[in-house]
């Protein structure tokens, strides 16, 4: 017995220390996505070409108050560099005073309209580039004056 708990001790004695693990190389660092350039006018290109544009101007209207009215889009527009006296926007509220259940709001643009639409019975912003009506307008319908 007493050679067996001196072999057991001389044993450990014998085992070799734990080898720390090495330090994992640093890999090189993910690349990162190049940011889309914020869009911009284009007033030499089509209502297509314009389009993105016209839609961050829209949706930074309805970021900042989701019941916005006609006014709004059409001043973020103006001041986006849109021609106000080619704009057309539907009315805020019904012939019998409530809200309406969207808003339609279009910029003629080089022949051709721009569209964007917002309000509880859209499921959010929509919008789109078409072709002028054969009016000569962008939007159906009775629109209101856009007189400030």
């Amino acid at each position: 017995m007493l050679l067996g708990l001196a072999l057991s001790v001389s044993l450990v004695a014998c085992t070799a220390a734990p080898v720390p693990a090495p330090d994992p190389t640093p890999s090189a660092a993910a690349p990162t996505a190049t940011p889309e350039p914020a869009p911009v006018l284009l007033p030499d290109q089509d209502a297509r070409a314009n389009l993105p544009y016209f839609d961050s101007l829209a949706t930074a209207v309805v970021a900042a108050d989701d019941a916005a009215g006609g006014r709004a889009f059409v001043d973020a527009l103006v001041a986006g560099g849109f021609d106000k006296a080619q704009m057309e926007v539907t009315f805020d509220k019904t012939n019998v005073d409530l809200a309406a259940d969207s808003i339609q709001f279009a910029v003629r643009f080089n022949g051709e309209c721009l569209i964007g639409q917002h309000g509880p019975a859209t499921g959010g912003y929509q919008s789109t580039a078409t072709s002028l009506l054969a009016s000569g307008t962008c939007l159906a319908g009775a629109t209101r004056q856009i007189d400030w």
